[in-house]
């Protein structure tokens, strides 16, 4: 089976940029999606052969994720108990029938840091209804986790130490998931591929001078390693500052 996972960056203007074309070609099992920007109603998506499963945040215009799949999944469930989180439409877990999948658009620590407190307790609550479901099933986690976890996952590291999304405290959230049994699928097939980014700033020519970050990630348990098939970026594909990934499984 294929999983794609994309932070489009309001999904309305990124159907106006090629989404549903982009949707057409990948023929993912399970696409999921981050950073929606939008309210009940506000869309109408065709996507002929796939359920929809939305989780809007009360904010207008602000994160909301969406998962859409060609198996009708057993359950799905929305935020993990956290008023903040389910507010903001952050978290969707969709169990099917051999492994539950966890889409999450994870908070940004933002530019000063302000909101790194709650990013590091919201690390610590998502880490414990992972390894929660992995006592019923394997699970797969995938969306914009907002961390370049290794030096090799962004361009410029030295000027980057201790921002937003490299700080020593998320990156340490990262290692202590992998260690409770996930593996980052695409360093498990390309454990020293630099250059290899998943996100862009906006500002002029970065992205054609490809100064990035991989902050976008499938991270699959390890019940699921034998089953890899292939991990990629989608890096060609425009739309959003970030660019889709994909996972190969056979379940």
């Amino acid at each position: 089976m294929k999983l794609v996972s994309w932070n489009v960056n309001g999904l309305r203007a990124c159907v106006k940029k090629g989404f549903l074309e982009y949707f057409a070609e990948v023929e993912a099992d399970i696409f999921c999606v981050q950073e929606t920007k939008l309210q009940e109603g506000q869309i109408d998506l065709p996507l002929e052969g796939y359920y929809q499963y939305w989780n809007y945040a009360l904010k207008k215009g602000y994160s909301g994720t969406a998962i859409f799949t060609k198996e009708k999944p057993i359950g799905v469930y929305y935020g993990i108990g956290e008023e903040d989180g389910e507010e903001e439409g952050r978290i969707i877990t969709a169990e099917f029938e051999n492994f539950i999948l966890v889409n999450a658009y994870v908070p940004n620590s933002q530019r000063d840091l302000a909101r790194l407190p709650f990013r590091l307790a919201w690390e610590d609550k998502i880490r414990e209804h992972l390894t929660n479901l992995l006592d019923r099933k394997p699970v797969i986690y995938c969306g914009d986790l907002n961390v370049a976890h290794q030096e090799l996952d962004i361009r410029n590291v030295k000027s980057n130490i201790g921002n937003s999304g490299f700080t020593y405290e998320e990156r340490s959230k990262m290692d202590l998931l992998l260690k409770a049994g996930f593996i980052d699928s695409f360093r498990h097939f390309y454990p020293d591929r630099g250059e290899a980014f998943t996100w862009w700033s906006y500002m002029n020519k970065v992205r054609e001078r490809n100064i990035g970050w991989r902050i976008d990630y499938f991270l699959v348990s390890h019940h699921l390693q034998k089953g890899m098939k292939g991990a990629g970026i989608d890096h060609h594909i425009m739309g959003s500052d970030h660019c889709p990934v994909v996972l190969e499984l056979e379940i």
